[in-house]
């Protein structure tokens, strides 16, 4: 009788316990690639090399970037419009949405995850929010349109302003923002980029020729020129994009930095901020790109020689691969530790994927005139 009635117990406790639940997916593996004529991301599986969902209504993605929380769940989308999206990665959703300007750049998260910070055109400035519910937590006005916003250690964020040439530091750890102005880059300038230490926080500048360095690690930074006569030599040329210094390279204790309007990759000491090589180049480059675990920078470029990658060796500065996966070669995203790059052809509507050893594709995924890929191992890295 004990034993009917423990066995009768134990079927009406199965028969309770809801249906057995899809088998769990880890977010290391996931990514998002931006469609960005079609307001849409593809959620894919890097290691399957799948396309796992589409995920519409994120409004407008001609220039859109994405960051991930510390735990890779979440996706925060900018885009153009102003929107801010974040998007629930296992569940390959919209989770919230908010319109918080006319015209925004880009964005970044803060190192605890905690909030999310969005640079502007329209109406200027930058706008931080809380990470978690997308309420607003600070509105910072900088006196123009902001470019080169990055994440700090400590709940900070720097950033630039194109009209002035002024660079800001906002400290968020404290109950107030503190904002400080670091002091003047110089003419126009278009980018800027955060060394993976945290470090060096370099501004390009359109202009007017060189760049500029902060040392964030200083107590008071304070900008340093170098390069200031880079290109003075040649003739000067349209530039039909202007580079993309997120898209940088750091490697064999260089940076490798694209030249603005010119068919050349600069090749500069970090420890002297001294010019050490030049690359001549298919075209104009927009992303140079180091590959994890190599010695190599991967590079592509502007109208009309967008259909083509170079792969530079950085120990003797010189082209060791030219390849043409497509037209309109937009974007370039490596597996974390360097096995394989991803690559969107917009025109193409189609990303391949290469082997970075032997530099062929292995896999190709249908997408509509995609751009920016982004991986969540982004969310370990500073600057990004």
């Amino acid at each position: 009788m004990i034993r009917f009635l423990a066995a009768a117990t134990l079927a009406l406790l199965v028969l309770a316990m809801p249906a057995a639940a899809t088998e769990p997916r880890a977010t290391g593996g996931l990514g998002l690639i931006v469609e960005r004529a079609t307001g849409s991301v593809l959620l894919v599986d890097r290691m399957a090399h799948e396309t796992l969902a589409r995920i519409d209504g994120l409004g407008d993605l001609s220039h859109a970037s994405v960051t991930f929380s510390p735990d890779e769940r979440h996706a925060y989308v900018f885009g153009r419009d102003g929107g801010l999206t974040q998007v629930d990665m296992l569940e390959g959703r919209i989770k919230a949405r908010v319109m918080q300007a006319g015209n925004s750049i880009g964005g970044a998260i803060s190192d605890d995850g905690a909030l999310v910070a969005v640079s502007n055109y329209e109406p200027g400035g930058v706008r931080i929010f809380d990470a978690a519910t997308l309420e607003l937590v600070a509105d910072i006005p900088s006196g123009g349109k902001t470019v080169g916003l990055v994440d700090l250690p400590n709940r900070r964020f720097a950033w630039t302003v194109w009209e002035t040439g002024t660079v800001w530091l906002a400290d968020l750890s404290g109950a107030a923002p503190v904002i400080t102005d670091l002091g003047h880059a110089g003419l126009n300038p278009y980018d800027a980029v955060l060394s993976g230490d945290g470090r060096h926080y370099i501004v390009g500048l359109f202009g007017e020729k060189g760049l500029t360095l902060f040392d964030m690690w200083q107590d008071t930074p304070e900008p340093v020129r170098f390069l200031d006569d880079y290109g003075r030599e040649d003739a000067e040329m349209p530039v039909y994009k202007m580079p993309h210094l997120q898209g940088w390279a750091l490697t064999e204790g260089q940076f490798a930095l694209p030249a603005v309007g010119q068919h050349a990759l600069l090749w500069v000491e970090r420890a002297t901020l001294a010019q050490v090589g030049r690359t001549a180049l298919h075209g104009q480059p927009i992303f140079a790109v180091a590959q994890p675990g190599s010695p190599y920078v991967w590079v592509n470029f502007a109208l009309p020689h967008n259909d083509t990658l170079q792969v530079i060796d950085s120990r003797t500065h010189e082209v060791v691969t030219t390849l043409t996966p497509g037209a309109a070669v937009l974007h370039m995203e490596f597996s974390p530790r360097g096995h394989e790059l991803w690559v969107s052809s917009r025109d193409g509507n189609r990303v391949f994927i290469y082997d970075t050893h032997s530099r062929t594709v292995k896999a190709e995924l249908e997408a509509q005139s995609p751009s920016g890929i982004f991986f969540t191992a982004r969310a370990h890295r500073t600057g990004l």
